[in-house]
């Protein structure tokens, strides 16, 4: 099957083409977080559209998979009617940049996993409606709409319902939230410890002990859906090398990227007052 890619695609009619296969898989998707009703004309609901070909790279910069979405056009909602918090924290590049060291003093290795549709788990308290989808239309019943039961992509406290939901998950199970950084999560047991750093549906963690290392993703994937998982190598644009005698990241592909933007891979390199070679070590 293949993305129409760098495409934004509405139907209005009944979905044809390589896109066909895609939409018919993501209305699939979220027929679980909603309901068909009738509701008055004086209900607002907003629109939904299907969004394709959104390309995720690797630290190398190649497509490792594409996504197709279905969003609500929550730009037609109104506040203290269908929404009412939308603040949602994401960590800081700070974090990230004091996490790794500490890790690498610690001496444990870092993860990251990523949540598939993670907003669709986000748990809403207002009554939401959104119109039938474009091209999906049910023929029996062409005036209801859809009240949601869960967050969808595009609403405006879909962001904050699924930090609710994760963080709620996660004191369950013990872990405790950080009192700087609201996206930090800690678990102790005896002298061994676990971190848990959250970025939306992208998640870091290590731990000092291989068996809380080996226990996060399971209970994480009893309750949610993920996706790729493996060592931490790429996050927040830096590429991350985890070694024995310690962990480096750069920027090269951020720097190529710049360069081809600008039309300079063809310039001529120029010497800089940086040290070359230049690292840092374990004491």
């Amino acid at each position: 099957m293949q993305l129409c890619r760098g495409k934004l695609f509405q139907f209005t009619g009944k979905p044809g083409g390589d896109c066909q296969g895609v939409s018919e898989l993501v209305f699939r998707g979220v027929k679980l977080i909603w309901t068909l009703v009738e509701v008055g004309k004086t209900v607002n609901s907003s629109g939904v559209l299907f969004i394709g070909g959104k390309n995720i790279l690797d630290e190398n910069g190649i497509v490792s998979q594409n996504k197709a979405r279905l969003v609500a056009q929550g730009y037609n909602q109104q506040e203290s009617i269908d929404y009412d918090e939308t603040y949602a924290l994401v960590a800081r590049i700070k974090s990230i940049r004091i996490l790794l060291p500490y890790a690498c003093a610690l001496d444990f290795k870092l993860f990251q996993i990523d949540v598939k549709s993670a907003f669709l788990n986000g748990v809403i308290n207002e009554e939401v409606y959104v119109a039938q989808p474009p091209g999906f239309i049910d023929s029996e019943q062409p005036d209801h709409v859809y009240k949601l039961k869960k967050a969808l992509y595009g609403l405006k406290q879909a962001p904050k319902a699924w930090y609710d939901r994760l963080k709620a998950f996660l004191i369950k199970h013990d872990y405790k939230i950080g009192m700087v950084d609201n996206t930090l999560f800690t678990k102790k047991k005896s002298s061994n410890l676990i971190i848990v750093q959250i970025y939306v549906d992208d998640i870091i963690f290590g731990s000092t002990c291989q068996d809380m290392c080996d226990e996060f993703p399971k209970i994480m994937h009893d309750e949610f859906k993920l996706g790729m998982m493996g060592e931490l190598n790429f996050f927040f644009g830096l590429q991350i090398k985890q070694m024995k005698d310690g962990i480096f990241f750069n920027q090269s592909k951020y720097i190529k990227e710049m360069l081809k933007k600008f039309g300079l891979e063809d310039s001529k390199p120029m010497k800089n007052p940086y040290v070359l070679r230049y690292q840092t070590h374990r004491r």
